[in-house]
């Protein structure tokens, strides 16, 4: 973090510029097919936006050109911040081979937004692991699962400490159905890859595939659910079971409610298998940010 009046050193010449409507594309979606991009959607008046912005800009600089910043002021660009769904701000989104790879909502703290920028650079200065790791993504999505175990494999031999790989790697054996083997290799994850977002997701993925394997009958839960809006088992069992069946936002919209009816039962519940899922899923997922705002209006209300 910065100290108390100490200003960051300015990010070299180009690193950093002030995005329009109209320089998008190319300062954007075509600059991130060659190095990542960060978007920082800010306004004047937003009072985090005056913390993160420089602390943005100094881990930027502190790449050393591996990543650019492109900062948008919503109040002067609305177009662009309607297409990319902007509801509070500071948002920061990063681009990479023209596509949103990761992002977050609200100020974070300065070794968080350190560790947001680093994992960006690795991207454009991995030797070419970049585009293994996203062959290997595009593979475990397309149902070519010993392939991305392979890949993720040899990826690892390259560089063990690779959390994208680690990650991936867990979440291919889950996608198998090894859920042992998954909890067996997040095991001998470093106490740093433990820490890594990649392998906290997969950590996740792995705690909802066991529950799924216990899931109970979806219609006889919405049954039970519709018999007594009260039963609080019941409607987390539902959750439960919407999740295994892929229905991820309807899960969310169950545990929501539960949340809504009593917040403490089972020693908050439906807190904790909400921020799993979440986990679970990319941080820029709709689902993950719909879910996290209408949560903290309930907490905060």
């Amino acid at each position: 973090m910065l100290g108390l009046g100490e200003k960051p050193a300015p990010a070299p010449a180009g690193l950093v510029k002030d995005g329009t409507e109209a320089s998008f594309m190319a300062d954007v979606i075509e600059t991130s097919r060659e190095v990542p991009v960060i978007v920082d959607f800010w306004a004047t008046w937003c009072g985090p936006c005056k913390t993160l912005g420089p602390a943005l800009e100094k881990a930027v600089a502190e790449a050393k050109g591996k990543v650019r910043m492109v900062k948008i002021d919503v109040d002067q660009n609305q177009m662009i911040a309607q297409q990319m769904r902007i509801q509070s701000i500071p948002t920061v989104y990063a681009f990479w081979q023209g596509q949103p790879v990761d992002g977050f909502q609200g100020a974070l703290p300065g070794s968080e937004v350190k560790k947001f920028v680093d994992k960006l650079a690795a991207l454009a200065g991995d030797g070419g692991l970049g585009e293994a790791i996203a062959a290997a993504e595009e593979m475990l999505a397309t149902g070519a699962v010993a392939d991305a175990v392979e890949t993720f494999g040899a990826i690892l031999g390259e560089e063990p400490e690779n959390a994208a790989a680690y990650g991936g790697l867990a979440r291919a054996y889950i996608a198998a159905g090894d859920l042992d083997q998954a909890e067996a290799f997040l095991a001998t994850a470093s106490p740093a890859l433990l820490k890594s977002q990649e392998v906290e997701a997969a950590k996740a993925q792995l705690e909802l595939a066991r529950q799924a394997a216990n899931a109970g009958p979806e219609a006889e839960l919405h049954a039970a659910v519709e018999a007594n809006p009260d039963d609080h088992q019941a409607r987390f069992d539902l959750a439960v079971a919407l999740n295994a069946s892929g229905k991820v936002d309807e899960a969310v919209d169950q545990l929501l409610d539960l949340f809504r009816r009593d917040r403490e039962w089972n020693e908050g519940a439906a807190k904790t298998q909400l921020f799993t899922i979440f986990d679970a899923l990319k941080p820029q997922d709709p689902i993950v940010l719909k879910g996290r705002r209408r949560l903290s209006s309930m907490i905060f209300s």
